[in-house]
Formats: structure tokens, C-alpha cells, sequence
């Protein structure tokens, strides 16, 4: 699934997004996944909420809001061109260069594309982990109410939970993103569960 290539989408079109309706219509279209929604746009929240906690404006929160949601869009319907798909889609849109680069950065080791920014690597910290901790909500019987860094990092520990979730890979991105993991996993475990809240496809 390597990507062969750095550079994506033209500088010109910085600050192009879609609309909201615009990127759920793409997703209606072509995921049918409940499963891997609720991933895009807990994924999303949490990048529009980093975003927000960064003191970023509402345009921005917004543009990290579409890399989270829309990074997985292709794998249901495309698995084998994962990322290649979704990014030239984006790119025939003219959508925002650092939005798909964020993208295409979410999984370096597969796509070839090393985390630069800090869209680039907060994508690539809330990925793998934001599935995890969703797994383990999903086996406690009050969900995320009253979860734990500690528990979570219990699971991390047991291969065999969750066992598709590259542990790997998120020590990887909370290093290059410069964040204690502790804290990387507080942060999803209290701003995750709001995603589930009024999302509708």
C-alpha cells in the first residue's frame, strides 16, 4: 500500500474543505461499515477537540475534523489501494493539501509517509488507540463511564485484546508526537464517548 510519493495536493488549494454534508454524502456512499463510521468519527471528534484544546479557530478545528473522518473512507470498499483512493478523491476536489497529507501520514510503515506536522502526527497518535479503548468500552458493562488510564493501559499490554490494534504503532505516535502516553490516553477517554452523541449517516 505504499504510496510512493510525498507531496499531496496543490498549496493553492489550502483552506478548500468539504462541507459536512459534502464528506457524510462520501461516506454514505462508499462505507457501509457501522463499525468503522463510529471509528471515523470518534477519531474526528477527537481531532476537532486537540484541535479545540490547542486554542485553534473553528475553520481549523473543522479541517483536523475531516483528515479524522475521513482517513479510513476507502478501506471498506478499497482495502487493497487503501489511502490511494480516498487521497485522490481529495485531490480531484481540491481539498486542502494538509488535510490529505494528514491522510496519508496516518500510517507510515503501510503508506510510506512519515508524520510531519502536527495534524500529521496527532492523526496517526488517535488512530490505532481510539480503536482500542473503543473495544474495551465495548466489553465493560458501563462503557466508558468511569474507564481508566490504567485499564486502558492494561489492555495495551494483553496482545490478545483487541489483538488487530499495532501496539506498535502507538508507542510510535505518542514518541513522535511528543505526548506521555498516560496523558494521550486520558485525553481519548474523555473526549471519545461524545462522538457516539447525534451522528447520524
Amino acid at each position: 500500500m505504499n504510496l510512493n510519493k510525498s507531496d499531496f495536493g496543490k498549496t493553492e488549494n489550502a483552506g478548500n474543505i468539504l462541507t459536512n454534508e459534502e464528506a457524510l454524502a462520501l461516506l454514505k456512499d462508499w462505507v457501509k461499515n457501522e463499525k468503522l463510521i463510529v471509528h471515523m468519527q470518534q477519531v474526528g471528534h477527537l481531532m476537532k477537540n486537540y484541535a479545540a484544546s490547542k486554542g485553534y479557530n473553528v475553520k481549523d478545528q473543522y479541517r483536523w475534523y475531516l483528515a479524522g473522518l475521513l482517513h479510513d473512507a476507502d478501506w471498506e470498499k478499497w482495502p487493497d489501494s487503501h489511502c490511494r483512493i480516498i487521497i485522490e478523491e481529495l485531490e480531484s476536489r481540491n481539498v486542502d493539501p494538509e488535510i490529505i497529507r494528514a491522510i496519508a501520514s496516518h500510517g507510515p510503515k503501510y503508506f510510506g509517509v512519515e508524520p510531519v506536522t502536527e495534524m500529521d502526527m496527532m492523526l496517526y497518535a488517535f488512530d490505532e488507540l481510539s480503536g482500542l479503548v473503543h473495544a474495551y468500552s465495548l466489553m465493560r458493562p458501563e462503557g466508558y463511564s468511569g474507564m481508566e488510564v490504567k485499564g486502558v493501559k492494561k489492555r495495551l499490554k494483553d496482545k490478545t485484546f483487541a489483538a488487530q490494534v499495532s501496539r506498535e504503532d502507538i508507542a510510535d505516535a505518542s514518541s513522535r508526537a511528543g505526548i506521555d502516553q498516560d496523558i494521550l490516553i486520558e485525553f481519548v477517554i474523555k473526549n471519545q464517548i461524545d462522538a457516539l452523541k447525534n451522528f447520524d449517516i
